[in-house]
């Protein structure tokens, strides 16, 4: 057998078949001596792969780009984007899309190395990424699904043997990527900023086939296209809001067609809560903020909006019409769904008017008092209020008495309540000392055993057991946190 028959790889590259100003054909640049750092068996096995025979020397060379699979068909996307509200034409400068991977159940997934050379697109860059951030993909992505928020996924990570140099000198490693695909909103600009008509309604109608085939035969099409990327992006931003996750880099290059999270740089998770929260060094307007990331959404998706006019209507006009109209409901539907997600928090299985005031009022109190965000759902659905920040806080007292008079208006018994407390608010969260401690036991150490600890509590986030109690503590430091985004 082949190596590729082996490892069952089972590639399709529907991508490279759309006209070629979307994509360059580009090979991965060797590595020296590529180990594998860690690899995701569940992940595999789940995309018809071999585990076995991938999490070996051979499969390393595959996931370092040094061998290409049989069937893959090795490109470059390009793409552009409003990079903190400034319009640029990008593309992939350090990652190349080996193609699509048809599971087992007959759903397909691109297979992206990130940090495997130059491309055309590269610009001034390296095309190389280092250890540490490709580690910390793979935990907040994996962390991300665990949570049961749409994402990418890792699928290994593999050490190069050669330095990177940032600031410092660094190991280099390449990650490869897993993705329902990586169409961005910056793809339909770069389509659009073209200016060939033909050449972006061929892309629309990818976009339609392999996200939204329901709506193939619909007689206005990319305007159900154009609401179909909307309500999954209000339901993704709602969800990141819900569990204290902060992007970082919202810009349009990183805004998905498929409504997955894409591009784990200089993310984290919200402690202390206060909607005024940035980690990203670069971010230095705080433009992408955890309480702005709603409001950034929807900037974003009118420049979705914008590249599809040519497309919803020949009179510019009435098409701007069609495009606002469908913009306006992002509001709307983010915050049904973000209401959905705390009345749940709260154990709230109805719905009452007051229910929104009942919410910011517990958020409020938790940004005066800076309290944790999540261990303050935790401590509510366990009824262990000293464990919060609000404990013996009148205020919270009169608060605690208001909403037990709420649940009292519901038919659900206690232990429902419970229940569905226990399934919507998370024990554990990739902590962002715990992130660092793993991240610099293997970088620094060479010990996986830090993070691979870490992994294993990351994947059960609603199973609140006593193993996970020592990865619910909040650090003493009151030092600020900050991400870099590792280019």
């Amino acid at each position: 057998m082949t190596k590729s028959k082996q490892t069952e790889w089972n590639f399709d590259n529907t991508y490279a078949r759309l006209p070629k100003s979307f994509f360059s054909d580009t090979n991965p640049t060797p590595v020296n001596s590529p180990e594998l750092a860690i690899f995701n068996d569940q992940l595999a096995e789940s995309l018809g792969l071999n585990a076995e025979a991938l999490n070996t020397e051979d499969g390393a060379a595959m996931f370092a780009g040094n061998e290409i699979p049989e069937g893959a068909s090795p490109l470059a996307q390009a793409y552009a984007g409003h990079q903190f509200g400034h319009f640029t034409m990008l593309g992939d400068g350090r990652a190349v899309l080996l193609g699509e991977q048809i599971s087992p159940k007959d759903e397909r997934f691109d297979i992206q190395l990130k940090g495997s050379g130059r491309t055309p697109f590269s610009r001034g860059g390296d095309g190389r990424a280092a250890l540490g951030p490709m580690l910390r993909e793979y935990i907040i992505s994996e962390a991300m699904h665990a949570l049961g928020i749409p994402t990418t996924r890792s699928l290994a990570v593999v050490t190069t043997g050669e330095p990177v140099i940032r600031e410092t000198e660094l190991p280099g490693a390449i990650l490869t990527r897993v993705a329902a695909s990586h169409l961005r909103v910056g793809t339909f600009e770069y389509a659009a900023r073209l200016g060939n008509v033909e050449e972006l309604q061929v892309l629309a109608d990818y976009a339609i086939k392999r996200h939204y085939p329901d709506i193939e035969d619909n007689e206005d099409r990319y305007l159900s296209l154009l609401e179909e990327v909307i309500k999954r992006q209000a339901e993704l931003i709602a969800k990141w809001q819900l569990v204290g996750f902060i992007h970082g880099v919202m810009n349009t290059d990183n805004v998905t067609i498929s409504g997955e999270t894409i591009d784990y740089g200089p993310c984290a998770f919200m402690d202390t809560y206060d909607p005024e929260t940035v980690f990203s060094s670069i971010d230095v307007q705080g433009r992408y903020a955890y309480g702005n990331q709603p409001l950034i959404g929807g900037w974003n998706l009118a420049r979705f909006a914008e590249t599809l006019l040519p497309l919803l209507h020949e009179n510019q006009d009435h098409a701007v019409e069609l495009a606002q109209e469908k913009i306006s409901d992002f509001s709307n539907l983010y915050q049904s769904h973000w209401l959905k997600g705390m009345r749940a928090k709260l154990g709230l299985f109805n719905e009452e008017k007051e229910d929104e005031a009942l919410i910011n009022d517990l958020l409020s109190m938790m940004k005066e008092h800076r309290a944790d965000y999540t261990n303050t759902f935790r401590a509510l659905t366990f009824e262990k209020h000293d464990d919060t920040a609000l404990f013996g806080i009148p205020e919270f007292t009169q608060w605690h008495e208001r909403w037990h008079v709420r649940l009292s208006r519901q038919q659900e018994s206690k232990d429902s309540v419970n229940q569905l407390m226990q399934n919507s608010n998370p024990a554990v969260i990739p902590r962002n000392h715990r992130v660092e401690e793993a991240l610099e036991a293997a970088v620094e150490n060479g010990d996986y055993s830090v993070l691979g600890k870490l992994l294993d509590v990351l994947s059960k986030p609603y199973a609140h057991s006593a193993e996970q109690e020592e990865y619910c503590a909040v650090p003493k430091s009151a030092a600020p946190y900050q991400t870099f985004c590792g280019t």
